[in-house]
């Protein structure tokens, strides 16, 4: 039997692949906005259809991502030694 030990102990990350991900999910969160918009210019049924579908996805995926950084920590950077 596989345990989902991964979820209760969260993730450590470094600060820059969090921002990475942070970046992405603005990204994301702002073309699904900008594909949303042209929604009111199309005609076709099923265009419609898949770009709305194209909008769930892109947010989904946003959602997703800020889950993860929800239960992962960052990872704090290494002390310097003095020399």
């Amino acid at each position: 039997m596989i345990t989902n030990c991964a979820t209760n102990e969260g993730f450590e990350i470094s600060p820059r692949f969090r921002s990475m991900v942070e970046e992405r999910i603005a990204r994301l969160e702002r073309d699904a906005e900008q594909d949303e918009a042209q929604v009111a210019q199309l005609v076709d049924r099923d265009h419609v259809r898949r770009q709305m579908r194209l909008v769930a996805m892109q947010r989904s995926e946003a959602l997703r991502m800020r889950l993860f950084l929800y239960h992962s920590r960052t990872r704090l950077p290494r002390p310097m030694v003095a020399i």
